[in-house]
């Protein structure tokens, strides 16, 4: 483990120079992603400016759908950052050959190839986020538990865990396609679901929906049981959601695992 995150902090290490060696995109970087940011902030005070609640009796009202806002930044800029770049420069290495000279090096392969490109630039909307989730806490009546604060950071990561799942089994399929030049498009499809409250599916067709969005692909599992757990009251109902984030984040990670070791079982290589 000493070994491994030794390595990480080299990887840290040189992402960070890359970044800085190009200072002028890297503050692009950052000014387009908070300017997408304050236009969706734009919107949903657009939004709370014509309902006091978004669904009848969900719950959220403007401070708890801020800390929900908050918490989907925070989780997405981690996986942004530390995991994207990583996958979006793997589907190029099957093209391309540069898997070959991975996979003889003696570190684990999926370590090496999920985590050896970190983008500094994504913190941007996490440190927003952040400000979200402290300005939402603040005007929470009554305010959060110490079992919500302590259950809080937990869920975080086992959001963060799930989409790392989803990233690997994309990037995995990679080696089956030759290319896979949908692998950001894809994945924004997928996490789109994520964006809103999980009270909002509801009728003939997002009941469904929501069934399995969250116990056949958890994908809202990963903001709404860590936002809904700071920001309302927990009931008997959100515990079983909590045991389930838990739960999904263990089987993703398995099942990233499993499907990463069969895709590089068939991985031929390029030169050959």
């Amino acid at each position: 483990m000493i070994r491994y995150l030794q390595i990480f902090g080299t990887f840290v290490a040189a992402s960070l120079v890359r970044d800085m060696t190009f200072r002028l995109n890297f503050i692009l970087e950052c000014v387009t992603g908070l300017g997408w940011m304050a236009m969706n902030l734009a919107f949903y005070l657009l939004v709370f400016s014509y309902t006091p609640e978004i669904g009848a009796g969900s719950g959220w009202t403007k401070p708890p759908f801020f800390v929900f806002l908050g918490t989907g930044l925070i989780i997405n800029a981690i996986v942004q950052a530390f995991f994207m770049p990583s996958a979006e420069e793997f589907a190029e290495m099957v093209r391309t050959g540069g898997l070959d000279t991975t996979l003889v090096k003696p570190v684990d392969a999926q370590f090496l190839l999920s985590m050896h490109r970190v983008k500094f630039s994504a913190f941007a909307n996490g440190l927003v986020g952040v400000a979200l989730v402290a300005w939402g806490v603040s005007k929470l009546d009554p305010a959060p538990t110490t079992a919500a604060w302590l259950l809080y950071p937990l869920l975080l990561a086992c959001g963060v865990a799930i989409l790392y799942g989803f990233i690997v089994m994309l990037a995995a399929a990679t080696i089956l396609m030759g290319r896979n030049q949908s692998l950001y498009d894809f994945w924004f499809y997928i996490t789109n679901f994520s964006r809103y409250p999980a009270e909002i599916y509801t009728g003939p067709w997002g009941g469904p929906l929501r069934m399995v969005c969250t116990f056949v692909l958890p994908i809202l599992l990963v903001v709404n049981v860590p936002a809904h757990t700071l920001a309302l009251p927990i009931r008997t109902a959100d515990v079983r959601l909590i045991i389930a984030a838990v739960v999904a984040a263990a089987v993703m990670l398995g099942l990233s695992r499993l499907t990463f070791q069969a895709a590089i079982s068939k991985y031929r290589s390029a030169s050959s």
